[in-house]
């Protein structure tokens, strides 16, 4: 039989489906793309309909090569890239590399890598989705358009390598204005009113003040909230009202793309770029022993929460035969879809409910059994019975005022036997008052609040800030906040992010010279367009014209204003220039804002913003002063005579590098992306390395490893042995 050439994506997807396919299906793997736009040129023929100019990636070359040789060998090629617009795109990409063989091309999809999914999307080939193509040549097109267009612009104003994304600037955006938001909020101060009460029968419960002559307590200040409290004293307490009822509270949906991220962050401490890895990992497959690969959750990237007929009456089925029948919901169950949903795909969900977590715990790494328990749990859960709480209510009337106190307790778990909140809840409960029994106050007291502001974005927030506002797409989230941080344009900070003071700059400039382009409403409403050519009602070349004129017409504005636009971030100081006198000025490099003089070039003037802090050292080449600074890869330490003397040196943690017979010193070092790591003074010559920040203290386990600092939310700050992975308090 004649062979068939598979071609995947990846290497490991490449593998998973290689086992489910016979001995006359050659499956290879294209890593990613194979063509895009030139890096040195714009690629684009603006004045011809937008034709992007397509050219083979450079390190793809011996991909491509052995994608044809296998070709050449093949009766039929079959393209399995990912089912999402950037998966269609690299299988068209593929299938325009490949025409010249002859062969006939088509294209397979499977929401899932199992032996079913897998054969019954080769026995059911089809032809590319040229809609869906040109949805992402759309988007690939806009994003090129603002990287190679705004971006010089940014470059004339603070520093050549900076970069406006269209869809990250509004990103950033976000964060400054939530920032903004924080900084400029005025707090107001109110009170409320709470205490301990007893029945007529002593058993005592708490209640607090809920309404004041049948409208809700406005207290603003403590002279009010004494006063209330008085009164309150000086009344006799019955109860009003009491109500006894049940609540019932439903499982969320099984994950979609953001779902995921977001919970993920908030119950596993992971980044969204990190999840969608890990997601991925899954995804693809993971070698199961004697089993070999095998592909354990459905897509990743959707923003559907269906599943198909056959996966809900599988895990119906399992939660019937652990839990037991009365924990299965009677009927299938309908969630509210996320806005602008395109319903394309399942939800994410295992591919075989049976594979529990205990199951696979031997198979996986830490991060990917913690991610797939997630998904597993809550594909399990949103088929389960609701949790029913009994819930008590007492209104207590004192004169005018009603105070309220409520009990609830679980009745029956339902969802929560399988996936457990990610706090534990405290039960309370209330003894069982009757309506005119009267009431005993045995403490009374108010306290003291003021408003707080809106609280700083985390990754898991900001996600759904996107999500909400209609901005990107599941496939583009986390490609959004790491490009943000990459950038340097936001940080995280316990798990926050904030701007940082360049991201500010950033920001400012663009909402003053391209406020059309980046405006909310406008991006979220070129995704509704991009929506509408994959589903073929619009075309790809207006969508861009739409985009395009604005960005144009703000280009034009700034054309010869170069001089201009430099001074819009330049701030004037009250320091003097040490050689001319002059008032120095703040302005933008690549380590930071410094000071300089503004008789440049003439005047070639700097000094750091940052104040030195002196060593009580000397330099030993020329005996000046020696001083901490700052630069690209970290604090380093320098003459004070620079540059007349070019004197540095790394700045050490004062601890000897734990590799044996190297003499040389711990130093902290930073990568080009601006994380923090610790190396040996003596590298190249000894390649120590760590994450971890090193300490002087010998493992007294195993004493074979120096300990290193670790931090997490559950154990706080602690020590652990890299070697034997003993754990100290600090």
């Amino acid at each position: 039989m004649e062979q068939v050439l598979v071609v995947v994506e990846s290497p490991a997807k490449a593998r998973t489906i290689g086992k489910y396919l016979g001995n006359n299906f050659k499956v290879r793997a294209s890593v990613g793309h194979v063509r895009d736009l030139p890096k040195k040129e714009l690629g684009i023929d603006v004045e011809n309909g937008f034709k992007p100019k397509y050219v083979a990636a450079r390190n793809k070359s011996k991909v491509i090569k052995e994608l044809r040789k296998e070709a050449d060998k093949s009766s039929q090629i079959l393209l399995a890239t990912d089912m999402d617009r950037e998966g269609e795109a690299i299988a068209w990409h593929l299938k325009e590399l490949l025409k010249k063989s002859g062969l006939p091309i088509k294209r397979i999809i499977f929401n899932e890598i199992t032996k079913n999914a897998i054969q019954q999307a080769v026995a059911d080939p089809r032809d590319i989705d040229r809609s869906k193509v040109n949805a992402q040549q759309a988007r690939r097109i806009l994003d090129r358009l603002v990287g190679y267009l705004v971006s010089p612009v940014l470059w004339k104003i603070f520093y050549m390598g900076l970069s406006a994304g269209r869809v990250q600037s509004v990103g950033l955006r976000l964060i400054t204005e939530r920032e903004q938001l924080i900084q400029g909020f005025v707090p107001t101060e109110y009170w409320t009113v709470e205490g301990q009460f007893s029945d007529s029968k002593g058993r005592e419960f708490d209640a607090k003040l809920a309404k004041i002559s049948g409208k809700k307590p406005e207290i603003g200040d403590k002279n009010t909230a004494d006063s209330i409290v008085e009164e309150i004293k000086g009344e006799k307490a019955v109860v009003e009202e009491v109500q006894d009822k049940e609540k019932k509270r439903n499982p969320g949906p099984p994950y979609i793309t953001s779902t995921m991220q977001r919970e993920a962050a908030s119950r596993l401490g992971f980044s969204a770029k990190k999840t969608m890895l890990i997601a991925q990992q899954l995804y693809e497959g993971v070698d199961l022993g004697d089993e070999g690969s095998v592909g354990l959750i459905s897509y990743m990237r959707t923003d559907s929460t269906r599943v198909s007929d056959e996966a809900y009456k599988s895990g119906v089925k399992y939660i019937s035969d652990t839990y037991g029948p009365e924990v299965v919901y009677s009927g299938k169950r309908g969630f509210k879809k996320a806005k602008r949903s395109q319903d394309a795909h399942e939800a994410i969900r295992p591919t075989d409910c049976t594979l529990s977590p205990d199951s696979l715990k031997k198979f996986l790494t830490k991060d990917q059994l913690s991610l797939y328990t997630l998904i597993w749990q809550r594909f399990l859960a949103s088929l389960a019975a609701p949790a029913v709480y009994e819930v008590k209510e007492a209104e207590i009337k004192a004169g005018r005022l009603m105070l309220k106190a409520s009990g609830r307790r679980l009745k029956f778990p339902g969802f929560l036997m399988i996936m457990q909140d990610r706090k534990s809840e405290k039960e309370n409960w209330i003894p069982d008052l009757e309506k005119g029994e009267p009431i005993t106050i045995r403490e009374i007291a108010a306290s003291q609040h003021f408003t707080e502001p809106p609280s700083r974005f985390t990754e898991a927030s900001l996600i759904k800030e996107l999500e909400d506002k209609g901005i990107g797409r599941p496939s583009t989230y986390a490609s959004i906040i790491s490009i943000i941080q990459t950038r340097d344009y936001a940080r995280k900070e316990k798990g926050t992010l904030y701007p940082t003071p360049l991201g500010e700059k950033v920001w400012s400039i663009l909402d003053q010279l391209f406020k059309d382009i980046f405006e909310v409403d406008f991006t979220a409403r070129l995704e509704t367009e991009l929506d509408k050519v994959e589903e073929d009602k619009e075309d790809w070349k207006d969508v861009v014209e739409f985009f395009y004129k604005p960005l144009i017409k703000d280009l034009d504005k700034v054309k010869g204003r170069g001089s201009e636009l430099k001074l819009l971030v330049q701030e004037e100081t009250d320091e003097k220039c040490d050689k001319c006198g002059k008032n120095l000025v703040k302005k933008w490099g690549k380590n930071g804002p410094f000071l300089a003089c503004p008789g440049y070039p003439e005047c070639r003037f700097t000094k750091s913003l940052d104040k030195a802090e002196e060593l009580d050292r000397e330099c030993p080449k020329c005996g000046g002063k020696l001083l901490y600074k700052n630069g690209r890869f970290g604090r380093f330490v320098a003459c004070q005579n620079y540059p007349d003397c070019k004197f540095t040196e790394a700045v050490t943690l004062g601890i000897k590098c734990p590799e044996e017979k190297c003499g040389g010193d711990i130093v902290e070092k930073r990568t080009r992306r601006g994380k923090i790591f610790y190396g040996c003074s003596n590298y190249p010559t000894c390649t120590y390395a760590s994450w971890d920040k090193p300490t002087d203290q010998r493992c007294s386990n195993c004493s074979e490893s120096n300990l290193v600092e670790k931090e997490s939310k559950k154990k706080g700050r602690y020590l652990k042995c890299p070697a034997c992975k003993s754990e100290f308090t600090s």
